[in-house]
């Protein structure tokens, strides 16, 4: 399967964008389509305390923490401001800062982010990953890349159920009765937006899924389908896309196929409960997608902001 749908050396040696670069002005100017009303659907779960994340692999949830507030204003410790900025005359600020990893909340893996043999994407040396970051396929090759079309997918409401269950793997057969039933076409350069329902399953008591718990996801099968059909970019709201456990005695082989030779842009951990119940009102399950890292230089991963504009 990897000699089959591996696509390194496709866009050249230099090439740090993978499946990225099936979208052109072509694909963006198409997607403008989709926009019937105006409406702004967010996929994004809170970056707050409240998250998934209770420590698995090191990873916690973001933690904001105040420079300057409100109440330091009204006690007086502002006057005179810090610095050589002099006298407040009335005037306050708030500051704060953000303690987070990259990849706790609603994200983008980088191509740097899983290797096998040695490599990451495009043949290159897991040691270009240091602790400096990543001199090659960090995340900010993603930066101004991920607005295209996008499709929804919604494979709970194709089954009649609230959620897929643990361990259940979305098959080809699933995905295509899915774009029947949504009367949808997955084009090149798409943006594929997958719902399991997990997400809302858990919200109210998180368990084990923001650190490798079970969960329903994507097969390995289905790459073949995503490669040929050239989609750009696959979301889920599990914490990692594939289905767990694996079906296969690798660890996370969605991933190893589909992200270090394929190049293909994974997103992780999307808020799909609202985009679905815009998408069941009316039928349409193709929107403007927007959902652009952060250009954090040498990144593994970044938070994003997804957005739907139907």
């Amino acid at each position: 399967m990897i000699a089959q749908l591996s696509n390194w050396g496709r866009w050249g040696v230099d090439d740090q964008r993978g499946t990225l670069n099936f979208i052109g002005p072509a694909q963006i100017l198409a997607a403008r389509e989709c926009i019937r009303t105006g409406e702004v659907v967010s996929m994004t779960l809170p970056y707050d305390s409240a998250g998934p994340q209770i420590g698995g692999i090191g990873r916690n949830n973001p933690q904001l923490f105040p420079l300057a507030t409100g109440t330091d204003y009204l006690a007086g410790r502002q006057d005179p401001l810090p610095g050589s900025w002099g006298p407040a005359r009335g005037m306050g600020y708030a500051d704060d800062y953000l303690v987070t990893p990259t990849q706790v909340g609603t994200q983008w893996d980088s191509l740097a982010h899983v290797f096998f043999d040695g490599c990451m994407y495009n043949g290159r040396s897991a040691a270009e990953v240091d602790s400096h970051g990543a001199r090659h396929n960090g995340i900010e090759n993603y930066h101004g890349r991920l607005v295209s079309r996008g499709v929804l997918l919604d494979i709970p409401r194709l089954l009649g159920i609230d959620h897929l269950a643990e361990g259940t793997p979305i098959t080809v057969e699933l995905l295509e009765a899915a774009c029947e039933q949504q009367a949808v076409e997955v084009r090149t350069g798409d943006a594929l937006v997958v719902r399991t329902g997990f997400l809302e399953h858990r919200r109210s008591d998180w368990g084990d899924f923001g650190r490798g718990g079970d969960a329903p996801g994507l097969s390995l099968h289905t790459l073949p389908w995503l490669h040929e059909r050239e989609v750009a970019a696959v979301a889920t709201d599990t914490w990692g896309v594939e289905v767990r456990p694996n079906e296969i005695g690798f660890f996370q082989p969605f991933h190893i196929v589909g992200l270090t030779h394929m190049g293909l842009a994974i997103g992780e951990i999307f808020d799909l409960e609202a985009i679905a119940r815009a998408s069941a009102a009316d039928g349409h399950y193709d929107f403007f997608f927007c959902a652009d890292p952060l250009p954090l230089t040498g990144g593994i991963g970044s938070p994003v902001s997804a957005l739907a504009i139907r």
